[in-house]
């Protein structure tokens, strides 16, 4: 499943990132494959997942910004066995390799704000392999580059994304995708 969503991306590499229910029903609607759905909570959550993954597209819950449920591997537990989403976000390498052992897709976020997250995100996935990666902000070309001649995984990018050109900077510079809330990107 993994190679299939990764291929999905890689040809349709807009992603959707949702932080409201109004959304939702705009995202499904638009072109996009996939999406990123960066808030909900115990009660809502499921059918967010259903209702996305009716629709035909990819859903990836943001671990860390789930409400109402804890941190451990008991939640993710409940994620792989009752929400059942394509795979989850997280920051955490611990939730990473656990979420993976569960059969769930995993994308591991950093936030590159100097040299020194750079340097420890690099170190990090050359001990924990997500199925991709996602870094932020996605508005820095260059380090994009950088960041793909030392890993093999495939990137995202997302964050401050404003515009149809920065999404194909974004691209040329080497990320398999971008996530942005910008509606208007989405194709719709």
């Amino acid at each position: 499943m993994a190679n299939e969503i990764i291929d999905n991306i890689e040809g349709n590499p807009v992603i959707a990132a949702i932080r409201n229910e109004e959304d939702i029903d705009i995202a499904i609607k638009s072109e996009v494959s996939s999406v990123f759905l960066l808030k909900a909570d115990i009660f809502n959550v499921g059918n967010y997942v259903n209702k996305i993954k009716s629709s035909g597209k990819y859903v990836f819950v943001h671990f860390e910004f789930l409400e109402g449920l804890g941190r451990d591997n008991k939640a993710i537990d409940y994620i792989a066995e009752v929400i059942k989403p394509d795979g989850i976000i997280t920051t955490r390498s611990n939730h990473v390799k656990y979420a993976e052992e569960r059969g769930l897709f995993t994308i591991q976020r950093f936030f590159l704000v100097d040299s020194q997250s750079y340097e420890t995100a690099i170190k990090s996935l050359q001990n924990v392999k997500p199925d991709m990666v996602e870094i932020m902000p996605a508005v820095m070309p260059n380090v994009i580059r950088r960041f793909k001649k030392e890993i093999t995984i495939p990137v995202i990018a997302g964050g401050l994304i404003d515009s149809k050109e920065d999404i194909i900077d974004i691209l040329k510079a080497g990320a398999l995708g971008v996530s942005t809330g910008k509606k208007d990107l989405w194709g719709v």
